[in-house]
């Protein structure tokens, strides 16, 4: 057991291994030395330089034969060499000493850089652990092992109180309480029951679920957000993109310039050999980059592993930054300021049409709907009697159209669904317009175009059989002999269509998010200049709205194109501009914002696949922690950027003025890198 140990601890430790053996070996050859042990002490010291610089000179060398470019890890093995090579020269080998505690010092910020980068990938990591490798499928009545990778759509899996749901999947029977906290960041259990989707790495609580597979394993909430993370991890951002060219650069810089202080000094300052040699090699230490280089990456990367921790998902790095320099911020209404879970709240029917004619024709178009409404229309019409429409169009922002039993159904707002009828009825114009002031949306319903359509009420169906025509109107008391023959041949029917006309309205009720106003007051505090509502919905509607939330600049009835030419309009005016949405007609706006910002749960595919950040829980007051976590890792990259180049010009005045031996520039270069480093690690907490 402790063997298996050791070798696992060794294995993944291996840079701290590193650093412990080299660290042994240099008491054990200074200690030699001062006893006059040479032979001991040289054999010790250069095993110290091997065991600790091994993979920084492998690093090093790597990257001068492989990108023709010069890094820190091979400078740093140059000076300690170099001052090995000096010391054995001069015969002072206190000297060798000094490059092994260089090499010691840089194996120790290389073993704490790893530890820090090691504690944000399983912060992260931690995420890949939360679904189980098998599910209980239910295969004719019985219970069945099988492997996650082997579920496929349609299959019905058991999960036992106390379980982890191993896949995205709908309730097909059960109740039970959900605890999400791991995926979207909630710290209170969510009832769920019949009907309602569960996520993959979500915990069960008391009760027996029976689940039905509605999407292939490998493209469930956990596993796309594990894809992101991972993704997260290998882009750069542009800040640390700008370090790595700049290190490049610099690196070439100090390498000419310790050639010119190795050579140039004896002939102009009268130096010696041996002081001009020390000098230039602690210049090669005191002047490397480390510190700049770790001031950014394990910045970004425990904000990222912070945000995952809370339910929100940076897609990378950069994303992080720019959150902490956002200006201006536009919200999708429907699903981001409000609930998104909208139903029907009272219907409207005109002429002898009834509430549940309706409610029927609009159901036809809207079952293939994924819109919030739709789905609210199909839900009240869910007891009612109706098929589903064919050659069926959405028209992002404006309505839906299809066809049902030969008629045109047209169901959208007020100007589209204008363009296919003569004229919309006064009586429904007055109510739409109360409705909207209340802060409801209205749908109208409209049909026509051929066929019989869904005229009249259910009473008036039943009553129309005994509504038959006779050829002429019977006599008062009088006997009228049943007709054997018609006297003429009755009309056919006109070719010509009924004209499409308004059949009645559907007032949407879409209640505010409790958490909308508290989260705008927020952002107003963390600096956010202008905050804009950007909706397809009525202008009426979307005022009460914004009114309510603290909202004072709207923009309503947009397409999304509209909404993409508000967003470049905040551009040029903010520069850095966010963009909060959940739809489809959302996506070119979160692709063109500055930062795209989706509702995870909520949230379209395409939105969430466009957007740079998601809030997996839909809880909108995370927009202002996310805003905080960008702000605050904005700081520290900038902190630790300052510290590192004071280090550096403290160090290097040093040099130059004799005030430093090679160990102590050692220690204020390396002890600099573990700082910023350690400060970075500031933002898991």
């Amino acid at each position: 057991m402790y063997p298996e140990r050791l070798t696992q601890f060794t294995k993944e430790h291996s840079d701290t291994v590193a650093a412990i053996a080299c660290g042994l070996l240099l008491l054990l050859g200074a200690f030699a030395l001062h006893l006059n042990f040479l032979g001991l002490a040289l054999l010790l010291l250069p095993a110290a330089y091997v065991i600790g610089g091994y993979e920084s000179a492998r690093e090093g060398l790597t990257t001068l034969f492989k990108e023709k470019e010069l890094d820190v890890d091979l400078l740093m093995i140059v000076a300690a060499v170099g001052a090995a090579s000096l010391g054995l020269w001069q015969r002072e080998y206190h000297l060798i000493i000094d490059g092994a505690i260089l090499i010691l010092i840089f194996a120790i910020s290389g073993a704490l850089e790893g530890y820090a980068m090691r504690r944000t990938e399983r912060s992260i990591r931690s995420l890949m652990s939360l679904t189980p490798d098998i599910a209980m499928l239910l295969r004719q009545g019985r219970e069945e092992e099988v492997s996650i990778s082997q579920l496929k759509v349609g299959d019905e899996i058991v999960v036992k109180p106390g379980e982890l749901i191993p896949t995205d999947a709908v309730i097909v029977s059960g109740y039970s309480s959900i605890n999400q906290a791991a995926i979207t960041g909630e710290s209170l259990p969510i009832e769920k029951t019949v009907g309602e989707e569960v996520f993959a790495g979500t915990l069960n609580g008391y009760g027996a679920l029976k689940l039905k597979v509605h999407q292939p394993p490998e493209s469930s909430l956990i596993q796309r957000v594990i894809k992101l993370v991972e993704q997260a991890q290998t882009e750069e951002p542009p800040s640390q993109q700008f370090i790595e060219k700049f290190e490049r650069s610099y690196a070439r810089l100090i390498v000419i310039a310790g050639v010119l202080l190795a050579t140039l000094p004896p002939f102009l300052l009268g130096w010696n050999w041996e002081t001009t040699i020390y000098r230039a090699l602690t210049f090669l230490v005191v002047a490397s980059p480390c510190a700049l280089m770790a001031a950014i990456m394990p910045t970004l990367l425990s904000g990222i592993a912070n945000g995952a921790r809370q339910g929100i998902l940076f897609k990378n790095g950069s994303q992080l930054e720019t959150m902490g320099k956002v200006r201006a911020i536009a919200f999708d209404k429907t699903g981001t300021l409000t609930t998104g879970i909208v139903q029907v709240f009272q219907v409207i029917p005109a002429g002898n049409y009834s509430p549940a004619d309706v409610l029927k024709v609009a159901a036809t178009v809207e079952s293939v709907s994924e819109h919030a409404i739709g789905k609210a229309i199909v839900k009240a019409a869910a007891d009612l009697n109706w098929v589903s429409a064919v050659e069926v169009q959405a028209i992002p922002g404006q309505g839906i159209i299809g066809i049902n039993k030969d008629q045109q159904i047209i169901v959208g707002n007020a100007a589209f669904v204008q363009k296919h009828v003569t004229n919309l009825p006064e009586e429904l114009h007055k109510s739409a317009s109360v409705l909207e002031q209340q802060g409801k949306t209205v749908v109208w319903v409209a049909q026509g175009g051929g066929g019989e359509g869904e005229r009249g009420g259910q009473g008036e169906k039943e009553n129309s059989k005994f509504n038959t025509l006779s050829p002429t109107p019977p006599l008062p008391h009088s006997y009228t002999p049943p007709l054997l023959h018609s006297p003429t041949p009755p009309l056919p029917h006109s070719p010509t269509p009924p004209p499409i006309e308004v059949i009645g309205l559907i007032a949407i009720a879409d209640e505010v998010r409790v958490e909308t106003a508290a989260t705008i007051t927020r952002l107003k505090t963390l600096g956010v200049e202008q905050i804009v509502m950007l909706t397809g919905d009525n202008q009426r509607t979307a005022d009460s709205v914004a009114q309510a939330v603290g909202i004072n600049q709207v923009y309503a009835e947009l397409l999304p194109e509209d909404k993409l030419d508000v967003i470049r309009r905040l551009q040029k005016q903010y520069k850095t501009v966010a963009m909060v949405g959940d739809g489809i007609n959302d996506a070119p706006a979160l692709a063109q914002a500055s930062v795209g910002i989706a509702m995870g749960v909520a949230g379209s595919d395409v939105a969430l696949e466009t957007a740079d950040i998601v809030l997996m829980a839909d809880r909108l007051e995370k927009l202002a922690v996310a805003m905080n976590l960008g702000k605050r890792a904005h700081s520290i990259v900038k902190q630790n950027i300052a510290v590192a180049l004071s280090f550096i010009i403290l160090l290097l005045v040093g040099n130059f003025l004799g005030n430093i031996n090679l160990p102590i520039g050692v220690i204020g270069h390396e002890g600099s890198t573990v700082l910023v480093t350690l400060s970075g690690l500031r933002l898991l907490k």
